[in-house]
Parts: C-alpha cells; sequence; structure tokens
C-alpha cells in the first residue's frame, strides 16, 4: 500500500507538472534475448519522466502463437492493451484495428529507414511506427574453420559438407555432442522465413510474387528443399525439426555446433562476456545455392502500433515515440544488436566501436528479402502455414519435395481463389 501511495503521489505530482493526467498503459511483447530486459528499463524512464506506468504482458517465442492471441484481442475490441509489439508482416492484416500514427510522426518519419516505413504503410495509413529491423546471419566457429583449414562456405552445399567435415573430425576426437548445422526448423512463422531463404537462394522464386502469382512449385525449389531434409539426422539433430529461435542459440552458443542461421539478437549474446563461444565465432551473409545465384535474407522486425480500442491513445503514441527515439534505439542496438529504424544510429561512432555487428549488417538489412505478405493481404498467415507445413513434411521425411510442393501448389491455388 505504500508503494502504491508513493506511486500515485509521483503520478499526481506529474499531472500537477504538466497538465496531463497520468495513465495506466498495458504494452505486449513478444520478447526474446535481452528484449525484455531492456524494455524494462526503458520503460522505468518513461514513467519517471512523464508519471505514466506501464505494464508489459509477455507474449511465447513464436510470432505464430503472438498472432493468434493478438487477433483474438483485437476481434473482441479489447482496451486491455494499448500498445502492441507487431511482426513487420502483420500491417496490412491488422491495420483496421490500429490508429493512423501519420498525424502524430510527421515531423520525424523522414528519419527512419524508407522500406521500413513502407512496410508499416497500407493504403496511406502508418499502421505501426517501425520498432527495430532483422535480417538474419550465418554464424560459425571461426577457431574450428581455422583449426580444419576450411574457408567461409559461399554456398549452401559448401556449408553442407564443410559442417560435415568439421563435425565427423570433432566427433573423432571425442567430443560427441558436436553437430554442424543449427536452425529454425519447427512449424510455424521462423520455418517460412528459413525455407523462403532457401528457396530463393536457389533461384526457386518467392512463394508468390509482388504480381500474386504463385511461383513454388519448380526444380529449384525442390532441390533446395531436398538439400535441407538431408540435414536432419545428419549435420543437424534430429531434433532441429523442433527448434526455434532460442532452440539453436541455445546449441551454438554452448559450443555444439559449427555453423547456424540466426537473427541479430543472438550476435549480442553469443559474444557476451559469459558465454562460451565469445571470441571464437563470426558472421556472414547466408549462403547461395550456387553459381549464377545470390543469397537471399528474410526481412523481420517489430514495430509498435496503438490499438484502436485504447483508452488512453495520447498517452500510448507518446510511450511509441519514446521508445523509438534516438537514445532508446541507440541503447538496444548496442545492448541487443537489434538494427535500428533510424538511419543515423547506424553512422553513431559509439554504436559502431561497441556493436560492429551493426553498421556491417545495414547493407544486409537494406537488401532483405520480405516475406509475400504483401502480395497476399489478409491470406498471408494461411499461405505461410501451408508453406512451411510442406517444408516440414518434407524434412519429416513425409513425402518428397516434388510430391510436397506440387501438393502447396493446389492448396495455395484453392487458397487464392479469384484474387488474394
Amino acid at each position: 500500500m505504500k508503494m502504491k501511495s508513493l506511486l500515485s503521489g509521483v503520478a499526481a505530482l506529474a499531472f500537477i507538472a504538466t497538465g496531463v493526467m497520468a495513465e495506466d498503459l498495458t504494452i505486449v511483447h513478444g520478447a526474446i534475448g535481452r528484449d525484455q530486459e531492456v524494455l524494462r528499463g526503458q520503460l522505468d524512464q518513461f514513467e519517471a519522466d512523464t508519471g505514466h506506468t506501464v505494464t508489459i504482458v509477455s507474449m511465447p517465442e513464436s510470432s505464430t502463437d503472438q498472432f493468434g492471441q493478438y487477433r483474438l484481442w483485437l476481434a473482441a475490441q479489447s482496451s486491455d492493451i494499448d500498445v502492441y509489439r507487431l511482426d513487420v508482416i502483420w500491417a496490412p492484416q491488422l491495420a483496421s484495428h490500429f490508429i493512423d500514427m501519420n498525424p502524430y510522426v510527421a515531423d520525424i518519419i523522414g528519419d527512419f529507414v524508407p522500406a521500413a516505413v513502407e512496410s508499416q504503410t497500407v493504403n496511406g495509413k502508418l499502421v505501426a511506427l517501425p520498432f527495430f529491423l532483422g535480417a538474419p546471419a550465418l554464424y560459425y566457429r571461426s577457431d574450428l574453420l581455422e583449426k580444419y583449414g576450411e574457408q567461409v562456405p559461399a554456398t549452401w552445399q559448401d556449408m553442407t559438407a564443410t559442417a560435415q567435415r568439421i563435425m565427423d573430425a570433432e566427433r573423432a576426437a571425442g567430443n560427441d555432442g558436436m553437430y554442424g548445422f543449427v536452425f529454425q526448423g519447427a512449424a510455424y512463422e521462423g520455418l517460412t522465413c528459413n525455407a523462403q531463404e532457401w528457396v530463393n537462394s536457389f533461384g526457386g522464386g518467392r512463394i508468390v510474387e509482388l504480381d500474386g502469382s504463385i511461383n513454388i512449385n519448380n526444380e529449384k525449389a525442390a532441390e533446395a528443399l531436398t538439400l535441407a531434409a538431408s540435414w536432419v539426422g545428419g549435420i543437424a539433430p534430429e531434433g532441429v525439426l523442433n527448434y526455434k529461435e532460442e532452440d539453436a542459440r541455445g546449441v551454438f552458443q554452448s559450443g555444439n555446433s559449427v555453423f547456424m542461421r540466426n537473427w541479430n539478437y543472438a550476435y549480442a549474446l553469443s559474444a557476451g562476456e559469459d558465454s562460451p563461444v565469445r571470441d571464437i565465432f563470426a558472421v556472414t551473409t547466408l549462403p547461395s545455392g550456387g553459381e549464377g545465384t545470390t543469397s537471399a535474407a528474410t526481412l523481420g522486425g517489430s514495430s509498435l502500433g496503438v490499438s484502436a480500442y485504447s483508452e488512453h491513445q495520447d498517452a500510448a503514441v507518446e510511450l511509441v515515440q519514446f521508445l523509438t527515439n534516438y537514445e532508446n534505439q541507440k541503447e538496444r542496438a548496442i545492448v541487443t544488436s537489434r538494427p535500428p529504424t533510424l538511419t543515423a544510429v547506424y553512422d553513431d561512432a559509439e554504436v559502431a566501436e561497441l556493436q560492429e555487428f551493426i553498421p556491417l549488417w545495414k547493407p544486409v538489412v537494406d537488401n532483405a528479402l520480405p516475406r509475400p505478405s504483401a502480395a497476399t493481404l489478409r491470406k498471408y498467415n494461411e499461405v505461410s502455414a501451408a508453406f512451411w507445413t510442406a517444408v516440414h513434411n518434407t524434412m519429416s521425411g513425409d513425402g518428397t519435395a516434388e510430391e510436397n510442393l506440387a501438393e502447396l501448389e493446389i492448396d495455395l491455388t484453392r487458397l487464392r481463389g479469384p484474387r488474394w
């Protein structure tokens, strides 16, 4: 009671000082790595500055699970949540449930990465303000590549062969827990991100192209998925079929995998003072599918949207502006290695000194591959679920890549109907 009275007193003082009534806000946040820790620290500062209080509602790691819960709240027009942290792909599907941020950020929106703003704009409405960006990397054990005289692989085929050789040599030397490659192989949105990269980097298209045409049942896509299926139980553990981001990071960071595909947040944690792989790993761009093809990294990231059903919209907008300001993005870049959405942060000398991954990864973020959410609009989640199911079936040995891609094409054609 004493603490509650004290907080009420602080809120009253803030009201007297600013003329603005202190509000109780709630933000829903799908945290991973050190996201929650950094967010709570920034919210503490926001509370001290404004007199508002902010409660965090934590969500599961899986963005698929997050999306399901969000749709329930928003369909019910619940006022319980004021600010949502949204996946970069959700704006077209959820636009009607969020206020237009344009009137509140007209004087600063030009400071943001243009592609990030574009991804959150639906029919001229700015659904959410970009929070951070993402483009995955190939993490590798630099000490092991040097030990065995191996080069950093440029193609998935080279990665497979290098992983196999080093894994076999380490196991022969008594390191029975060593694997060659870990990634996100569970049946969820993360597998769509991984598999889109494999398919696109082999020249197999984008699942659904920008014009809405379905382009997935082809030889290149089948070649990519056939190679990926060969990893399971070989250079990757059988359990990779249930791995999400933190499962893969746990194996790599404990020193038990030569390579890992993961998002940017894993860099700061792997380089942490308590990390077993600190100073013995490095990152590079994801491999290509071979001659004449290029690397593909899925565009990721999150944005912050104010619910149309919030009873505290002005304070919620104030919170979104605070969390996306320069200093808070800079702190997130340094502590969590999350690529910022403000262009100027990439050129910050302190960021470059303390988190070299950020300026290094700017070109990769700029050229990242979006998922086909813009082409498939409200049907994206069904498209993604059909895709990850076909991939997971292939990797589980339930049908060949050719068989599953042919079935996927039929499913997507039925789902599209006359239009997306």
